[in-house]
């Protein structure tokens, strides 16, 4: 349940809003990386981009860390290769049950050695 009382909204400088906007217009990295990191929803982060873009708010002047830029950068090519190692993880555990599976299928007469007759 909502907590009862008058609801809370925080405010954002307007330089923080443009610095926002100018991380996530960087190449290579996404809208959601930057508002989780910036602890925003992804939504405003959206709503933000396009009042940069219709002129309201104005994104000249900001400047962006280059050291936040590459570690988001980093963050999303680590999120890729962790996906990758996932696909790849999955694919082995089936493997490993496909062969566990016809091992086990096996017929028992194929394994023991018969003696030859006489």
């Amino acid at each position: 349940m909502p907590k009862p009382g008058p609801r809370t909204t925080r405010r954002y400088s307007d330089e923080f809003k443009a610095v926002a906007v100018r991380l996530s217009e960087q190449r290579g990295v996404l809208v959601s990386d930057v508002a989780q990191s910036l602890y925003i929803h992804p939504y405003m982060l959206s709503r933000w981009r396009r009042l940069a873009r219709e002129g309201i708010i104005v994104t000249k002047g900001a400047q962006v860390d280059p050291v936040v830029a590459a570690e988001l950068k980093a963050l999303r090519q680590i999120k890729r290769q962790y996906e990758q190692l996932k696909v790849e993880h999955d694919l082995l555990k089936k493997a490993i049950a496909f062969t566990s599976g016809r091992k086990a299928k096996s017929s028992p007469s194929s394994s023991t050695t018969r003696k030859p007759a006489r």
